[in-house]
């Protein structure tokens, strides 16, 4: 499969488009809803800081948003593969690079168009603005003028400059290198390497290998014109200039006969077989050209089953990801005020990067990734993007090394707080959907919409199948699904979709017979089941999924929740040993997130019900990546006050208690003291060592109340309700579900028939 995932043009516009056009916003950080508010936060309290930053200009890191704010700066030149589009088109790649800054460090990144090609104009805006941030990224600016660009900026400002296109790739892919050749019992002073590519990321990959210990003349650097010699006036400058050799060596093929290392940051197909099979005893070969490497892995295997091999792709084993570096880098450099990222914050990167990938992969990263072998070793001598641990090992070692150098204007006193504090950050959960999505590309599934001639059923539909993520089957009538097709002006031939018509499907003499032993002692006559297949296309859909002719059902937009559930019992049953429960996932504006059980199908639940949604729920969480602190809620905290409605949920924990589960629980409790980590103190006999992140409700009526009071009211993300606990797949969407929480829910229905 191939890691670039299909969209619409369509699609892509929409997506960028609804609600709050763009990728970011700015949301308050004090809270403005008093007079007295609006005082402090503005005039006149607002003059007493801007005092006491004229005064001392530090002190702007503690009364401004700029200790924590990182401006993402292009012109246009270099954007992504698609040349100089300029600086106006070039904000959707910024935008979308400020919110990796948010999602995987909690910076807040602001995207800067700087409308010029010219060098100094550029610097000279730059330079300007410089007290308004803490950090600058530069991004998509072409060679050379990025060298020139990144260097002026680096003398003229006492903040972190940092050009992502040059060294978070070389950070990365040193990384990858460290382990390579331990693996290999090599050592890079005695390595012979080869960089093809003389752009930013080959010159600052070079630059950087050779900054931790390869010999000059043991490194040849290659660009579309062969191979870059002492001597060479063609196509040269100063940066090539800077690595020439004297060697004999005049192509890519004579420059890679007998190398150790190879590093591709060229063009798709730029090396062939001849020249792997020309390298030396266990070649390493990192090609990272993107969207295609300049030789695929499976070349490479059909010649050398010796090398090691890393790509840019996400479907090939040890991808060189640049956001395993530059999020993290950057949180480390702010938290200590770095006034520069020097070459010893980038090797501190590279170095921790690489015992990461030595170390056990605890459960939780291991139950994100299922099917991958992440153990140290040829395919693993890079840590996945998603996994937890980065938080708090990269910034530590890079914010170590800035103090170490003398480059650190704020130095961290205590470094296990700080490491505490940066796993609070974040969430392993935030990465939850996107590794469903991984899994669903890897073994797409077929997925049955019960109401296939809707508007959003539609577009869901063909979302998900340009996405890789499998074959939707619309249940429906051909020629109305064309006509709503038509009328929402979309013009697709339905390629790789599927249509049916429950009322005259083939199978659904199979379908009648299914159902009527089902329901035959429940009330229902043999005409009633035929009726209901032919009928109700969710009751279709789910005998398509129970007999196997389609993977997962998603349904709801026609009618209640409760109806549309009452119609997949009848076709689907519960798992053995499980209890059908719905769960909703919010996850909170910074990053936090919890789950609610149940949201969907206990309306009274008895204390033993309590404790089988408890479990249930864990076992989510777990599976979802996160070691699950479970709070069963009521209105009292432990018997206060005492009431008989309180007296069920505590008489649930009792009945957990004995069932000695391997999670944290405790309860009765109020939802404030179980998220809030100052009021749990108050109650130091508490099993949960931290703040709950499973929260079971005492009854529905209070758990559909909170869930769609967050879905409404937000500050967050809300996923699901998910039907969790049934034998085959089935989700249910809200009848207000937006074509994007329709995607979201089909995947995760597949991703329930991969596991």
């Amino acid at each position: 499969m191939s890691d670039t995932i299909r969209v619409s043009d369509e699609e892509a516009l929409r997506f960028h488009s609804t609600g709050k056009p763009g990728k970011i916003e700015i949301t308050p950080t004090k809270p403005l809803t008093t007079q007295r508010d609006l005082t402090l936060a503005y005039s006149p309290g607002v003059a007493v800081p801007c005092l006491a930053i004229a005064k001392n200009p530090d002190d702007a890191y503690d009364y401004t948003a700029r200790a924590n704010v990182v401006a993402v700066i292009s012109n246009g030149t270099a954007v992504l593969g698609l040349g100089d589009l300029g600086a106006l088109a070039s904000k959707p790649v910024m935008e979308g690079k400020a919110v990796l800054f948010k999602r995987f460090a909690d910076i807040d990144g602001i995207d800067i168009e700087v409308d010029t090609s010219d060098v100094d104009e550029f610097v000279n805006c730059v330079r300007y603005l410089g007290p308004t941030w803490g950090g600058i990224n530069l991004e998509d600016i072409k060679a050379p003028e990025c060298f020139i660009i990144e260097q002026r900026l680096r003398e003229l400002m006492d903040i972190p400059i940092f050009h992502d296109d040059q060294h978070g790739t070389a950070i990365i892919a040193t990384a990858g290198l460290i382990n390579a050749l331990a693996l290999t019992g090599r050592r890079i002073e005695d390595a012979r390497v080869v960089v093809n590519g003389a752009g930013a990321g080959g010159v600052a990959c070079i630059e950087l290998i050779k900054a931790m210990g390869l010999p000059h003349d043991q490194a040849i650097l290659c660009d579309s014109k062969g191979v870059i010699y002492n001597g060479r006036e063609d196509g040269m400058n100063q940066w090539k200039s800077a690595h020439a050799v004297d060697t004999d060596a005049r192509t890519l093929l004579d420059a890679m006969t007998g190398a150790d290392v190879f590093f591709g940051l060229s063009v798709a197909d730029s090396v062939t077989p001849e020249m792997v099979a020309a390298m030396a005893d266990d070649p390493i070969i990192f090609a990272m050209a993107n969207p295609d490497p300049e030789i695929t892995p499976e070349e490479v295997r059909a010649v050398r089953e010796d090398a090691i091999m890393a790509t840019g792709r996400s479907d090939y084993p040890n991808q060189v990801n640049n956001v395993l570096g530059f999020p993290y880098i950057f949180r480390g450099a702010l938290d200590v005020r770095a006034s520069t990222i020097n070459d010893e914050m980038k090797i501190a990167a590279a170095q921790a990067l690489a015992e990461l990938a030595r170390e056990d992969v605890p459960d939780e990263v291991l139950a994100a990734y299922p099917g991958e072998r992440l153990q140290y070793g040829r395919d693993y001598i890079i840590p996945v993007p998603f996994d937890p641990r980065l938080i708090s090992r990269i910034p530590p070692a890079v914010a170590n090394a800035a103090m170490q150098s003398g480059v650190a204007r704020r130095p961290i006193i205590d470094m296990e707080t700080y490491k505490n504090q940066l796993r609070a950050r974040l969430d392993p959960m935030m990465g939850t959907l996107q590794r469903i999505f991984e899994q669903v590309m890897a073994e797409p599934k077929r997925v049955a919409y019960a109401e296939g001639e809707d508007e959003r059923v539609i577009r869901a539909a063909l979302a998900y199948r340009n996405a890789g993520f499998g074959t939707p089957i619309l249940i429906g009538r051909e020629p109305r699904i064309r006509q709503a097709m038509e009328e929402m002006g979309i013009d697709d031939t339905l390629a790789g979709v599927e249509i049916l018509n429950a009322a005259i499907n083939s199978r659904n003499d199979e379908y009648y017979d299914y159902l009527y032993s089902r329901l035959q002692r429940r009330g229902a006559l043999f005409r009633d089941c035929r009726r209901m297949v032919n009928v109700y296309g969710t009751v279709f859909g789910a005998c398509m999924v129970a007999l196997g002719d389609a993977d997962a059902l998603v349904a709801g937009l026609a009618r209640s929740h409760a109806e549309v559930y009452e119609d997949i019992l009848k076709a689907l049953g519960p798992k053995d040993g499980a209890r059908v429960i719905g769960v909703t996932i919010v996850v909170a504006q910074g990053g936090r997130t919890v789950l609610i059980a149940d949201t969907t199908v206990h309306a009274s639940p008895r204390p033993d019900e309590l404790a089988d949604i408890a479990q249930q729920a864990a076992l989510v969480a777990r599976e979802m990546g996160h070691e699950p602190r479970v709070a069963l809620l009521s209105f009292s905290n432990f018997g206060n006050p005492p009431h008989a409605r309180s007296d069920r949920v505590r008489e649930a924990v009792d009945v957990l208690a004995s069932r000695n589960p391997d999670f944290e629980f405790d309860g009765e409790m109020s939802a404030d003291v179980a998220l809030n980590n100052q009021l749990l103190d108050h109650y130091p006999f508490s099993r949960l060592s931290a703040p709950a992140n499973v929260l079971i409700m005492p009854g529905l009526h209070s758990a559909d109340i909170a869930s769609n009071l967050l879905h409404e009211l937000g500050g967050g993300t809300v996923i699901g309700p998910l039907l969790v606990g049934l034998a085959k797949p089935a989700q249910i969407v809200p009848m207000g579900a937006t074509v994007t929480e329709i995607v979201n829910l089909s995947a995760i229905a597949a991703h329930e028939a991969v596991r």
